[in-house]
């Protein structure tokens, strides 16, 4: 049996994009997140300095990484990706092993 995958991406914003831009943004790419095969739950976060965390958990890696794939080049997430700094972005998955409620 294949285990959940949590895909972890941190980033810092592009010079000149706000907080609530972005947040707006990332709103807008939900549907598209949403309607991907393998998706459970998606988080996004930002720490003190500007560093922003988003958490998609995936029902298997299959999934993880097609979507992660499939992202960049999707219309619908346009605002999302040109507010991201490129150089700053981290990717990773890993498989979810303990989960408290």
């Amino acid at each position: 049996m294949s285990k959940n995958v949590i895909e972890t991406v941190t980033f810092k914003l592009n010079d000149g994009v706000s907080r609530e831009d972005f947040i707006v943004a990332a709103k807008e790419m939900s549907p598209w997140v949403e309607s991907r095969l393998g998706f459970l739950h998606r988080r996004l976060s930002c720490t003190e300095d500007g560093t922003w965390v988003e958490q998609i958990e995936w029902a298997d890696m299959d999934a993880a990484k097609a979507a992660a794939a499939a992202a960049p080049s999707a219309l619908e997430n346009a605002g999302f990706m040109s507010a991201i700094n490129g150089p700053t972005v981290q990717l990773m998955h890993s498989e979810l092993e303990v989960v408290i409620n």
